[in-house]
């Protein structure tokens, strides 16, 4: 059985948790990181000090992203376009996430972590840079219903989970007309709303 380490509050963690079910992987989770520290047997596995990490028989992986790739190639196939062109288009999505999570940062840890709001002029920096960012994704939004290809797929995973994050802060966003109609189709995904849409803290 598939093994997912870390808690879930943490974004990267939601990726992984959230693809398992939607591939319909039988899976546990184990609480570690955050409040529930690092064991030596974990820190073995993963040196980073970060999560999420797996155990897939005798595999040990972590990096989120390359996580999702695995179990999609390894279970799922169909969640990754056969067209390498439509394939390499949403591996970009995946990979300018972690930009978009750098331009957020200071906003998440503000309003969550540290109970501020857009007013703190911290979080506003933070938020306004990351609505900078949003349109270049509705613009991709506009010619497609998904950041896969043709149907929901791991591309929409990172930015899925983040688009939660985004939408749920205290601070001010722009009008974004596809990415808030592609983000009403994730919160329509039972499993999005069972891993993704819960509480940040």
């Amino acid at each position: 059985m598939l093994t997912i380490w870390g808690r879930l509050n943490s974004h990267n963690v939601k990726k992984v948790a959230w693809a398992a079910i939607e591939m319909g992987i039988p899976h546990q989770r184990i609480d570690i990181g955050g409040k529930f520290g690092f064991t030596s047997e974990y820190l073995a596995m993963n040196p980073n000090r970060l999560i999420p990490t797996i155990e897939d028989g005798d595999l040990v992986l972590w990096e989120s992203n390359a996580i999702l790739r695995y179990l999609a190639d390894t279970y799922a196939p169909d969640f990754r376009s056969y067209d390498t062109k439509v394939r390499a288009a949403g591996d970009k999505w995946m990979d300018w996430q972690f930009q978009f999570a750098d331009a957020q940062r200071e906003a998440f840890i503000g309003c969550v972590r540290q109970d501020k709001d857009g007013t703190d002029p911290a979080v506003a920096r933070s938020a306004e840079v990351a609505a900078r960012m949003m349109p270049i994704l509705d613009r991709e939004l506009a010619t497609r219903s998904w950041l896969s290809g043709e149907g929901f797929g791991i591309a929409d995973i990172p930015m899925g989970v983040y688009a939660h994050t985004f939408f749920s802060l205290p601070v001010t966003r722009p009008s974004l007309p596809h990415v808030e109609e592609w983000y009403a189709r994730l919160r329509a995904r039972p499993a999005y709303a069972q891993t993704v849409m819960i509480p940040l803290t």
